[in-house]
């Protein structure tokens, strides 16, 4: 399976902060858990390596962690990290979720 899953500078900086403060863990895992106002949910967890299956995302010496059964939802999508009135946090921009709640954590595909 070839996924396409990127992330944003912002992520990537915002990835490299979290890690430095938080000792042994080396990564940003994101998954796709059922659940949230829209069926889906986004999780964000940090890991201390990635397991043997999983999608590994580098930029700027940041990386996210992806597992298989999430990657197909993920496909084709954008992690970035934003700073808005609403707060901050990652954001996914997924093409294939057809709608989303308002605060972004969850979808429905």
């Amino acid at each position: 399976m070839s996924t396409t899953i990127t992330l944003t500078d912002r992520a990537a900086s915002r990835i490299l902060e979290i890690l430095a403060r938080e000792p042994g863990k080396s990564a940003l895992r994101i998954a796709v858990n059922g659940g949230g106002c829209s069926g889906f949910q986004y999780e964000f967890v940090l890991a201390e390596q990635p397991a043997e299956d999983d999608l590994v995302i580098e930029r700027g010496g940041a990386r996210a962690l992806v597992d298989p059964m999430s990657q197909g939802f993920l496909e084709g999508a954008e992690i970035d990290f934003v700073d808005d009135l609403m707060g901050q946090s990652f954001r996914i921009r997924n093409p294939n979720a057809t709608s989303s709640c308002g605060c972004g954590t969850s979808f429905s595909i």
